[in-house]
């Protein structure tokens, strides 16, 4: 219940502390030095537009995100049912998944920052 408190905290944060108005959080340092997105470059504004409800938005500030928060809600349901019924959820990523995972972040990485893929940039 803790992570879901820190989580629910920080929206709640970003939701209300618009990341849009300059001065409230640091910028990416990687962006700011070199002038590539990360993966998570426009995370805090897809929070935000997302604890708003604007879907729309938060894809357009950055998809991967809006994934990853509904991976987590789907996650977290799962977790909540499966201990509900006494059955621990275990979730045991192998090599061969954080590989992938690295992948997928370092294919959006180049694709956002790419002319054709500019779309994905924040």
């Amino acid at each position: 219940m803790g992570v879901l408190a820190a989580v629910v905290g920080a929206f709640g944060y970003v939701a209300t502390v618009d990341p849009n108005e300059p001065g409230h959080y640091p910028v990416c340092p990687l962006l700011r030095f070199t002038g590539i997105y990360c993966p998570g470059c426009g995370g805090l504004r897809s929070a935000h537009d997302f604890a708003h409800g604007d879907l729309a938005a938060a894809f357009g500030a950055n998809a991967l995100a809006v994934v990853g928060y509904g991976i987590f809600a789907v996650l977290w349901a799962v977790w909540l049912i499966r201990e509900a019924r006494g059955k621990p959820l275990r979730i045991g990523l192998r090599p061969a998944h954080w590989w992938a995972i690295g992948a997928v972040l370092l294919l959006f990485t180049v694709v956002r920052n790419l002319p054709f893929g500019s779309a994905l940039a924040p």
